[in-house]
């Protein structure tokens, strides 16, 4: 799984950050998504999905890799 993140799209909810913060951070400064790992373990993809169902804007997108 490859995980990618639109930052122009974002809106700071911080929805993916509080799902997994192993994978998702959010800028000190704006608020923004920060990606941590663009290629989480095969034990986090649930997690993942999870996350990306949470943002509000659809900022985040998943591909097979």
């Amino acid at each position: 799984m490859r995980v990618s993140v639109d930052p122009q799209m974002c809106i700071g909810a911080g929805q993916c950050a509080m799902a997994l913060p192993e994978v998702f951070d959010q800028d000190d400064t704006d608020g923004l998504v920060v990606l941590l790992d663009a290629a989480p373990l095969d034990e986090l993809h649930d997690a993942v999905q999870e996350a990306v169902s949470r943002c509000p804007v659809q900022a985040i997108a998943t591909s097979d890799s």
